[in-house]
């Protein structure tokens, strides 16, 4: 094992893959995300507890350590290993009390008293009315700890009020995989069950589970919806195996053909792998949750198909009280069939009851995805040891899927509905334009000749609403229909900024090239009728590129005319405590400053470059608060002598003060300007005003926005094409 100065390392003394046992996959889950949010120097190390002497493990490279349950000299000698670690900064224990040795899981206890590392200790079971012996144990746990984890708040108030524990609690959900919502119907298909209803329970099998009242339920069932099909997946529980065998299983199957159900219940005997389980939990149209202990505070299987946004039929365990409301599914009696039958016929009897259920389920558990969830680990971690200075996120794969997804033959439609594009809110001028950016800088850095016929859709979009007088009209219908009421100026600039952009970039084939140059051309003909500040910044960032493919005096003049437009409402509205060109922040505020700053590129005057770093100073003052970006809201805005809104915080702005920053790092070599801008798209990755991740690593999708209480959950192609041009202005060697 070697160890170094210079790495960190947080130990997870927990069970491990290849052991089958649900704190092995909970720790599995939680390490594999944490990996992608700490930074390179930083590393997930495992410290494996293992069932007795007798058994051994294949296990990954990140097990560093192991302990065999029973034996407790090998607790006290792998804590004096662990002290003598350097790399190993903080101990995270994964707690269950069956997965360690003595009466009640008490041989951790020396362990934590030899250990000189912080240890937090995340416990998967609280129980309720402890004996004294209990309470004891968990007191001596808490006592050898600096903070203890729970998944709930019931078990804040269950370890406060009964077993009188001082030491400090945070609540941080289960966790569970960030999955697309989608309705079952397309993963029944690819499993071959699509005219089959789906009920479904899942996870390792013992005879808590309960599943034998679901069985005797379905009769009734069966005889209202014939295609109904119960799968219980997953193989039965190695410990209950080792005992009993398959004794429980066995009983099922018999209950099963004594009943005549051998065509609508199905066992797959095998442990899952995630992707199976999220293939099966996708493919459900209801998840059922039979256990029989009322004392369950937390369940890995209901928390993910509630993170797959499936309706829940549950029994009434402390975890299922706190998670399944009456809008989200149906709580039942322990061991009452009847009440199954009711609650099974009543949700597919109702298909827009059990709708509604599915959204508001996967709604109310977004701030339970992994990416959510490493986050609150790693604040939380952070509190106690640092890990290393920099803890940045930046998804290493620019991913267009969902830009894509939102793009059809004529262009990138404009909203949608969760994840699917809403044809019936049509096309803009605006998001054609920034999405053509996004491609043109992508295809700058990567070389993908594969989209160039996405650069030549969007810049078909663009001379598509061209007029004749060279104006350019920002929204289009679904039937492409232009809507020639109204001639906007900001969508008008947007469109300069990207075709003058085009045309900079040399790997781009003439023919397109050109084709955007005679549309810029005639565009920048009716440019003297835009005086909005931030249609004449976008017109001078356009005029900036275009003219590093086509330097001319004429280009230097139309952009410091430009620019003195800007200095001059500067002039008019700034004050000591007011450096801006208005007098009131909105939308895309650092569009401004960064217009001077490409201005003094463009002229070498320096009063734009003064002016452009006092105002983007100003800004920064506004929309950095304690180390988070937070940029104002559009509800209310920010007026001098006003308060600044809060919310809602809106993608564009964040998209606009990152590339703004990294220019302003690249001109000045003021590394604080760098710093900002890795600030500022943290709040993509979960570091704003609700700790909550903006960025949807599982569809390459963004976030509509983050209000006061939740994040909106529509992606649509603004908010998911600011993501990709903050990403893209922070990739290397990107040209600005």
């Amino acid at each position: 094992m070697t160890d170094s100065e210079k790495t960190s390392w947080i130990l997870y003394m927990a069970t491990f893959p290849p052991r089958e046992c649900g704190i092995a996959t909970y720790t599995r889950d939680l390490i594999k995300e944490m990996d992608k949010n700490l930074s390179p120097l930083s590393k997930s190390k495992i410290l494996a507890m293992n069932n007795d002497v007798t058994n051994i493990y294949n296990y990954p490279k990140e097990v560093v350590l192991q302990i065999s349950d029973t034996d407790i000299q090998e607790y006290i000698n792998t804590a004096k290993q662990v002290n003598k670690i350097k790399a190993i900064k903080l101990v995270n224990i994964q707690h269950e009390f069956g997965i360690f040795g003595g009466s009640l899981g008490n041989y951790l206890i020396p362990f934590l008293e030899i250990i000189k590392k912080p240890a937090i200790i995340t416990l998967h079971t609280v129980l309720p009315n402890p004996d004294d012996k209990l309470k004891k144990i968990v007191r001596d746990l808490a006592d050898k700890s600096a903070c203890l984890i729970v998944m709930t708040n019931k078990a804040v108030e269950i370890l406060r009020n009964e077993y009188k524990i001082k030491t400090d609690i945070a609540v941080i959900p289960h966790g569970m995989p960030s999955v697309p919502f989608s309705k079952s119907k397309k993963e029944k298909s690819v499993m071959g069950l699509k005219d089959k209803i789906i009920l479904l329970s899942f996870g390792l099998m013992n005879p808590g589970k309960g599943y034998e009242y679901v069985i005797d339920a379905l009769p009734e069932v069966i005889k209202k919806f014939p295609d109904a099909l119960y799968l219980i997946v997953g193989e039965t529980h190695p410990v209950v195996r080792k005992k009993e065998g398959e004794k429980y299983r066995n009983f099922l199957e018999d209950k099963v053909k004594k009943l005549g159900l051998q065509n609508n219940v199905k066992f797959y005997n095998k442990y899952l792998k995630l992707k199976e389980v999220v293939s099966y939990l996708k493919a459900a149209d209801v998840y059922i949750s039979p256990g029989l202990d009322p004392n369950q505070i937390t369940s890995g299987t209901l928390a993910y198909a509630m993170g797959c946004g499936r309706a829940v039929i549950s029994t009434p365990s402390l975890h299922a009280i706190d998670a399944v409301r009456l809008d989200r599914g149906i709580i039942v009696e322990f061991k009452n069939s009847q009440a199954f039958t009711d609650a099974i016929i009543n949700l597919l009897s109702n298909p827009r009851l059990k709708e509604s259920m599915e959204k508001n389920t996967y709604a109310y558990t977004r701030f339970m995805t992994w990416p959510n969830v490493a986050l609150a680990y790693r604040k939380l971690f952070n509190k106690y040891v640092v890990t290393s200075k920099k803890h940045e996120i930046i998804p290493q794969k620019v991913k267009l899927t969902h830009l894509m997804k939102l793009t059809d033959e004529f262009g990138v439609i404009q909203f949608a509905n969760g994840l699917v594009p809403d044809k019936s809110t049509g096309y803009t001028l605006d998001d054609n334009a920034r999405a053509l950016v996004v491609y043109c800088q992508h295809f700058s850095r990567f070389k993908d000749g594969a989209k160039l016929n996405l650069i030549k859709k969007y810049l078909n979009f663009i001379a598509y609403v061209q007029q004749k007088d060279g104006r350019l009209y920002n929204y289009v219908d679904y039937a492409r229909k232009i809507n020639l009421d109204n001639w906007i100026h900001d969508p008008h600039g947007r469109a300069i900024w990207s075709l003058g952009y085009l045309i900079s970039i040399d790997s781009i084939p003439k023919a397109i090239k050109s084709e955007a140059e005679n549309i810029f051309l005639k565009a920048l003909t009716v440019i003297s009728n835009i005086k909005y500040p931030r249609a004449v910044s976008f017109i001078i960032l356009g005029l900036y590129f275009y003219n590093t493919a086509r330097p001319t005096a004429k280009n230097i003049s139309k952009i410091g005319k430009l620019a003195n437009h800007l200095v001059s409402s500067y002039n008019k509205n700034s004050s000591d405590n007011w450096q801006w060109f208005e007098r009131h922040l909105t939308y895309s505020n650092s569009k401004l400053p960064e217009a001077l700053f490409y201005s003094y590129l463009a002229t070498q005057d320096e009063k734009y470059l003064k002016i452009a770093k006092s105002t983007l100073d100003f800004l920064s003052s506004v929309t950095f608060q304690a180390g988070v970006f937070a940029p104002v809201g559009q509800d209310g805005w920010y007026s001098k002598n006003g308060q600044k809104a809060r919310f809602d915080q809106q993608p564009v702005d964040v998209a606009s003060m990152v590339q703004t920053l990294v220019l302003a790092y690249k001109i000045t070599k003021d590394e604080s300007y760098l710093e900002k801008a890795n600030t500022a798209f943290q709040w993509f990755m979960g570091k704003n005003s609700l700790s909550q991740v903006i960025y949807d690593e599982a569809t390459g999708g963004c976030h509509d926005g983050l209000g006061k209480s939740s994040v909106n959950l529509n992606q649509g192609a603004e908010s998911t094409i600011s993501y990709l041009l903050a990403r893209l202005s922070l990739e290397k060697n990107n040209r600005f």
